[in-house]
């Protein structure tokens, strides 16, 4: 039943476009005729210059006469000018007709296809060229849904498969069973997972709507140094903060503390010894960097190392001991404050992360930056 619907859709706008034209051409026609004819008359009495009804007669004679003639001349201009109006509007509306039935047969699983680019440079053509980058950015973010919800089952099945093959091998031998050791183990995988589900909301929430919640003045310095404080107090890794000075953003509190988090937490996990942290303000930006002696990044995998669960093939891995979601979340969190967040190329030992926001004074219109004395 939608075809024919489609189809007396399709054929009411020609016929609309057709009647509009013909209505105003009969209009114009009937006008100019009515014209025509009283100039007609107007002159015939000037050129025979008569005041007799004779005279008279024979000018309203011609002038009836001229007026059948256009009579009957009008209703064939009419019905051509329809006619030409209605094959014209078809052969417009043919690339659109033919981008509705691509765009129409265009499933789920095939998102590949491309609508028909009539290459005219017109508005039509300009539609499809703007239907395909829309279909192109639908294949994208389909590829990434796929890649992303494999990979996410990947993560979640791996621990479960550990849990429940711990579980099963101490039911079957029960005397032999370290349950302490078991609890322990289970309860580790556990909230391993609850960090793993609670990555994968955190970049929900940010695939919908990649701007902050709540932006308030963020004393950038503040956050960084509470983290350092808490990485200090596990003792993995010496810390260095000589060179952080005080920098205000605008932005939401959680998202950048979550920011923060996430590159100390990668910084300690890969160092071998130390860590070196350091804020300043530069061009407009609170420039912030998180640098370890841990084994380097390969300079090719310098983009996909914020993918999510991205696998490096050298020594350093990204989500060794962490959800694998960590920087990928750290580059949404970034980018929905307008800023960026990418790895120093000049650094060949170890990893140097370096996070630009915009500073207060600049985004907004807030006051200028706190200085720290």
């Amino acid at each position: 039943m939608a075809e024919p619907v489609r189809r007396r859709r399709r054929a009411s706008i020609r016929f609309r476009i057709t009647a509009v034209a013909t209505l105003v051409t009969l209009v114009v026609v009937v006008l100019a005729a009515v014209a025509v004819v009283l100039v007609q008359r107007e002159l015939l009495l000037d050129d025979l210059a008569v005041g007799d009804g004779g005279g008279r007669e024979e000018v309203d004679e011609e002038t009836a006469e001229l007026a059948r003639t256009l009579a009957q001349i009008i209703p064939v201009v009419v019905v051509v000018l329809a006619g030409a109006v209605w094959w014209l509007t078809g052969r417009t509306l043919r690339p659109v007709e033919a981008i509705r039935a691509e765009v129409a047969a265009i499933g789920e699983s095939d998102l590949h296809r491309r609508v028909p680019e009539p290459g005219t440079g017109d508005e039509i053509d300009r539609l499809a060229s703007t239907m395909n980058e829309m279909i192109a950015r639908l294949e994208s973010a389909r590829r990434r849904q796929q890649r992303f919800v494999a990979d996410a089952s990947h993560e979640l099945r791996s621990p479960l498969t550990r849990m429940r093959a711990e579980l099963e091998v101490d039911r079957a031998h029960p005397a032999t069973a370290d349950l302490r050791a078991s609890h322990e183990s289970v309860l580790q995988e556990i909230v391993n997972l609850q960090g793993l589900i609670d990555d994968l909301l955190v970049l929900a929430r940010h695939d919908d709507d990649h701007r902050p919640a709540d932006r308030t003045i963020v004393d950038l310095d503040d956050l960084l140094l509470d983290e350092v404080r808490r990485v200090r107090q596990l003792g993995a890794a010496t810390v260095d903060t000589s060179g952080v000075s005080a920098a205000q953003v605008l932005g939401d509190r959680r998202q950048l503390a979550r920011v923060v988090r996430n590159l100390a937490d990668n910084a300690v996990r890969h160092a071998v010894s130390r860590v070196v942290v350091t804020l300043a303000e530069r061009d407009g930006d609170a420039v912030l960097t998180v640098a370890d002696d841990g084994p380097g990044i390969p300079p090719g995998e310098a983009e996909r190392i914020f993918e999510r669960f991205a696998r490096l093939d050298e020594a350093r891995n990204v989500d060794d001991g962490g959800s694998g979601l960590g920087l990928a979340i750290t580059r949404e969190i970034v980018s929905g404050h307008g800023g960026r967040v990418g790895l120093d190329a000049t650094v060949t030992a170890g990893a140097c992360f370096v996070v630009e926001l915009p500073l207060a004074g600049t985004a907004g219109g807030e006051a200028p930056a706190r200085r720290r004395t």
